[in-house]
């Protein structure tokens, strides 16, 4: 008998193109949807074009087309639709994929498969791309690997790519502050 590979681990379902846009999704509602970061209020960028254009250079995030502030404000709603995707909320996900008319096809030179309609305004076309992609994390069973931090205080999102889909917090700094709380309520008993 032999063992499929992605059996195994799940992984080599999610490809490059699916985790591209997966880490969009991510971006996006980090940088204009949470309220709470690690312990502290966050307040919503008023610039959000330079907000995303810092962030995308952090994460290395290149675009064919320019941003504008239009494109940034409508990404503020694209943030708050897929935010509940990462708690496994497919209907929402669903409405989303309708709402930016979500179609796989091919176009440009040489062709590419995309998920958004040829012509589509950016943040429709990125909604559109970036819903797929974290639909298809869901279809493929993978879904446990769209979370959301379990710190108190931090509603930061993330694309688990561990290996074994258990990583629990948004970063290093809200996994320090559980270990540290449990830790001092461990000493006050």
């Amino acid at each position: 008998m032999t063992i499929e590979a992605w059996r195994i681990t799940g992984q080599s379902q999610i490809d490059s193109y699916v985790g591209r846009w997966a880490e969009l999704a991510v971006l996006l509602v980090n940088e204009l949807h949470v309220t709470q970061a690690r312990g502290r209020p966050v307040t919503p960028p008023s610039d959000r074009r330079a907000a995303l254009a810092e962030a995308f250079a952090r994460q290395e995030w290149t675009s064919a087309r320019a941003l504008t502030d239009a494109d940034a404000d409508r990404l503020v709603e694209v943030a708050a639709e897929l935010y509940p995707a990462f708690a496994g909320d497919v209907t929402s996900l669903n409405r989303a994929l309708v709402r930016h008319a979500a179609v796989p096809n091919l176009h440009g030179e040489p062709p590419v498969l995309a998920f958004h309609r040829p012509g589509a305004e950016l943040a429709d076309a990125w909604a559109a791309d970036a819903a797929t992609a974290l639909a298809m994390v869901i279809g493929v069973g993978q879904g446990r690997r769209l979370r959301s931090c379990e710190a108190e205080g931090c509603e930061l999102v993330f694309f688990d790519v561990t290996r074994n889909a258990s990583r629990r917090f948004c970063g290093l700094p809200c996994q320090n502050r559980v270990k540290a709380s449990a830790y001092r309520a461990r000493r006050r008993t």
